[in-house]
């Protein structure tokens, strides 16, 4: 089973969509059964790959799967290339973990059209899983592509007033990143070829990242796949998507896009723009970083002027994720093990954020703060639950968003980015005000609004929601090495292989200063 549980693991969702089809629409709680079971399921089969220790030794690619697929000659070759290391490790397992939550919390959110939206909700998993496990740029690709289309229907059928705008925005600004990503991959194939690479490699980033690139091709490659990744993320000023497909998306959609589709994009610095192209990431660096500073800054400032609960957490995602791009771009250890628990963190914390909104939006059919106040009073459970995530979404010591913070701002400034770390420190205080802020005004003092004074508490259903992510901010921020252990082999190797082609391009850029400067003295 080991030999394909990556397989197993992404496309038994099909097996339920397929399942699904051909039940009759009109038998919601069934089909939600299914896709609830489904998931499970599909969490058991990666729940091994946690507790393999494989990962905290070893650097190599695990649980590797390679089969040819499409071949045209003796000088073209796609293959089903797939594997994990420590990087993708965690970030298949949140996926695993958090489509069981967002399908349960469909249960009354979603009453039109069930069949469509859990047909919808398994493809995107098996999309979002074969982005993670890839290791053919050509199949990431197709992955990546795959994604699209069910958030895009997700929005634009489930969504709110402004679903279409809101689609139609979300669809455009991801695929003319996707197009500019598509021609830099053909290239580095078309350069792999030339270059002598055996053609039986396909697309293999593995394969790709051993070789020398020239720094004028790194330049442009690097450029379209880092602006592919930047509106995934997404970085400013490409963010302006985001908000709009958070506010409008139903609740399970706005949880899965902010806990699994947006580290896409980071996801796809560390594991192929910073390997592919090591010169141009060196000489992009200082501009990412600029950018990474902006969106903390100003994602929490836009964060604190919103009036929906639900528009300030999409802004939050911008602050949070500019963290977690100055940690990979530190490009040391710290840095980037910070960065990529992040991640993680950013995952589980505003994940849960977002169930909570949908909470309040199922019992009020209103996001607006104004409409809220007290509610402490009448519904204390949820009170409880609300206040522990807040306090782990601005980083509370004990908590999960402590921990990647920390190593991230620790990474960044022993790296060359002090100066970005010092205002990006500005973050942490802006976020504690806005968070804070927004937990005052919805849940403490008195019960202003006779439409909250029989509100209903949390039910067992939506306890049981919260309590796995509850359980993940307590053990991440008390013991996060359980995490951090398996992660740290594979994240060495990277800036090993990374830092060591910085430097013979450094060297061969001082000789060639040298020659010059020798020739013109002559």
């Amino acid at each position: 089973m080991n030999d394909h549980l990556l397989s197993l693991m992404t496309f038994f969702p099909l097996v339920g969509m397929l399942i699904i089809l051909f039940l009759p629409r009109e038998a919601d709680r069934l089909i939600k059964t299914v896709t609830l079971v489904v998931t499970i399921i599909v969490f058991f089969i990666s729940l091994p790959l946690a507790f393999d220790d494989v990962f905290a030794t070893s650097s190599a690619m695990h649980y590797t799967e390679f089969v040819n697929w499409i071949s045209v000659g003796d000088y073209f070759q796609m293959n089903y290339n797939v594997g994990i290391d420590g990087i993708s490790l965690w970030l298949v397992l949140l996926t695993t973990f958090i489509m069981p939550i967002a399908i349960l919390s469909t249960w009354h959110a979603i009453d039109k059209n069930t069949k469509g939206f859990m047909a919808l909700a398994l493809l995107l998993e098996t999309g979002m899983l074969g982005a993670f496990i890839s290791l053919d740029l050509f199949l990431f690709y197709v992955f990546w592509e795959l994604m699209l289309v069910p958030m895009y229907f997700m929005i634009g059928i489930w969504g709110g007033k402004n679903r279409i705008y809101a689609a139609v925005k979300f669809f455009i600004f991801t695929a003319v990143g996707s197009l500019l990503m598509l021609v830099a991959i053909i290239y580095v194939y078309y350069y792999s070829v030339q270059a002598g690479v055996p053609f039986e490699n396909g697309f293999s980033v593995v394969h790709f990242a051993q070789m020398d690139i020239p720094a004028h091709l790194q330049t442009w490659l690097f450029a379209a796949f880092a602006f592919s990744f930047a509106i995934k993320v997404p970085m400013f000023p490409v963010h302006t998507w985001l908000p709009d497909a958070h506010t409008e998306a139903p609740t399970a959609g706005s949880v899965i896009l902010a806990a699994i589709l947006l580290k896409m994009g980071t996801y796809g610095y560390v594991r192929f723009a910073i390997p592919l192209f090591p010169e141009a990431t060196m000489q992009f660096t200082p501009f990412l970083a600029l950018l990474a500073v902006i969106g903390i800054i100003y994602g929490a400032l836009v964060a604190m002027m919103q009036d929906d609960v639900k528009k300030l957490v999409a802004y939050s995602s911008v602050s949070h994720l500019g963290f977690v791009m100055l940690g990979v771009f530190a490009m040391n250890l710290q840095g980037l093990s910070g960065g990529l628990l992040q991640m993680i963190n950013h995952g589980i914390s505003t994940g849960a954020l977002f169930l909570i909104v949908g909470f309040l939006y199922e019992r009020r059919h209103t996001r607006l703060i104004a409409d809220f106040g007290g509610l402490s009073k009448v519904m204390p459970v949820f009170a409880t639950i609300f206040l522990i995530v807040t306090f782990s979404s601005i980083g509370l010591p004990g908590t999960n968003g402590f921990v990647g913070e920390f190593l991230i701002l620790v990474g960044a400034f022993e790296s060359e980015l002090r100066i970005f770390t010092v205002f990006a420190t500005t973050g942490v205080i802006l976020a504690a005000v806005y968070m804070l802020w927004m937990f005052q005004r919805v849940m403490m003092g008195k019960v202003t609004n006779p439409k909250n004074e029989n509100l209903k508490d949390l039910s067992a259903r939506e306890v049981t929601i919260m309590m796995p992510l509850l359980i993940f901010i307590f053990w991440i921020g008390i013991y996060p090495n359980t995490f951090l252990d398996k992660m740290t082999p594979a994240l060495e190797n990277m800036i090993k292989q990374v830092k060591g082609k910085q430097q013979i391009a450094m060297m061969v850029e001082d000789m060639d200063q040298t020659v010059t400067q020798v020739t013109v003295n002559d």
